[in-house]
């Protein structure tokens, strides 16, 4: 079967270096196999292995090959769609079960890079940054919301004070996170499947799940092999294709597009972001942004709605940076590179069972890098009966896509049109 690497990014390209992973051949038998070794699944297997499960870990690729290893690389708290439209949504009891859990997904990466000595590039604070006095307005209430769960690390800016943290012009206000932060993302990836190995998981590469055989003891099988399990853990997310019929209908693939520049100089990194922090504005259509370890700036926005990938990714990110930091005008891009993410009607998550022992999580919409990680906790709570953290995900609505797969493209682009108009209105 070909070998699938990963795609060309400047993650790719700066990973830390790893151990060949086998492709499945043959059978084996297993307490839990999970498909997808990105951090839905790693989350998973780390929690199931440290509470004395035997597990097995299929991947179609390599670990970290979908979003996990492309992504932006922040640490964001909470949902796609916060706590006050979780509370609309479901109620006071449910709202305060899921507002508990808005930040713990941050603290397990940090608990996890610490314990597993994950070398990541871990900094410190994230900055939600304002464009209009009414998304400066929003940030006052999230930090109102945010506190009345228990989350203290913020501190709104105003003009002058976030000018001191983003050197632009582009902004009215934000708000500073200090337990956000970011990370490279691909090496976080390799450092958990490090982690799952040493406790004795196995982690199968080049090893796509095509069908998964339902029953008592379900079989997982692959090109090559085969996975009898007691329970299956579907976390492919993006890149689940056609597996899991019953989730396909209610979540849809979309790409996100990302530039690396050239390392910049110290003098000229420092003047940029002076304190090192991640940033992203508070647009429906998002810019987010960064420096990395050897002082690149990583720069990602723009929604493909079907996850095509786009010819000339440069063409379109470059003018969202320009606009931001003009300075970097002569600056030559390194890297370009699209990954997926999967967005649910909702932009709430996707958490479930399919009869009594296949799981799955999806449906990150965006907030991925935090909430994969507390999903593993939450899937793995389920597993060893304590459903209760898990069941408060479980019961928020899975809406299909009006018409099914054949509208779901027009239909949410029709709708990112509408919110991008009124963030350039700012109504």
């Amino acid at each position: 079967m070909p070998h699938t690497p990963y795609p060309s990014s400047y993650y790719a390209a700066s990973a830390n270096p790893v151990p060949a992973r086998p492709e499945l051949k043959g059978e084996t038998e297993t307490d839990v196999c999970i498909v997808g070794a990105g951090y839905t699944g790693l989350s998973t297997a780390l929690f199931l292995l440290e509470n004395g499960f035997k597990v097995t870990v299929l991947e179609a690729a390599k670990v970290g090959f979908g979003a996990s290893g492309r992504n932006g690389g922040q640490i964001v708290n909470s949902y796609s769609r916060d706590i006050d439209v979780i509370e609309r949504t479901v109620g006071p009891k449910q709202a305060q079960l899921l507002g508990q859990m808005a930040f713990e997904g941050g603290r397990i990466i940090r608990e996890r890079i610490a314990r597993y000595n994950i070398q990541c590039d871990l900094k410190d604070g994230g900055v939600f940054a304002a464009l209009s006095a009414k998304q400066m307005g929003h940030l006052e209430s999230q930090k109102k919301l945010w506190e009345r769960f228990g989350h203290t690390q913020l501190e709104l800016m105003d003009a002058k004070r976030i000018r001191e943290v983003v050197a632009t012009d582009s902004y009215v206000g934000g708000m500073l996170d200090m337990s956000g932060g970011h990370i490279h993302p691909l090496n976080l990836a390799l450092g958990e499947a490090a982690a799952v190995e040493s406790l004795g998981g196995v982690i199968h590469e080049q090893s796509p799940a095509t069908r998964i055989e339902r029953g008592a003891n379900p079989v997982v099988h692959t090109p090559q092999g085969r996975v009898k399990a007691k329970f299956v853990v579907v976390a492919g997310n993006a890149y689940l294709g056609g597996l899991v019929p019953e989730l396909a209908s209610k979540s849809m693939p979309c790409g996100t597009q990302v530039i690396t520049t050239e390392p910049l100089s110290d003098e000229l990194a420092k003047t940029l972001l002076p304190q090192d922090y991640c940033v992203e504005d508070c647009n429906y259509l998002l810019d987010y942004y960064r420096l990395t370890g050897d002082k690149r700036l990583i720069f990602g926005g723009g929604v493909v709605y079907g996850a095509r990938d786009p010819s000339n990714i440069e063409a379109i990110i470059r003018p969202k940076m320009l606009k931001v930091f003009p300075q970097l005008k002569d600056v030559k891009i390194d890297f370009a590179w699209t990954g997926n993410f999967l967005l649910t009607l909702s932009r709430l998550p996707q958490v479930g069972r399919i009869g009594d022992n296949i799981y799955y999580s999806q449906g990150c919409s965006g907030h991925g890098v935090t909430y994969t990680h507390l999903a593993g906790k939450v899937l793995a709570e389920a597993l060893r009966g304590q459903a209760e953290r898990f069941d408060a995900f479980a019961d928020l609505p899975h809406y299909p896509f009006p018409g099914g797969r054949m509208f779901q493209v027009p239909f949410s682009a029709i709708g990112a049109w509408y919110y991008n108009l009124r963030d350039k209105l700012g109504v």
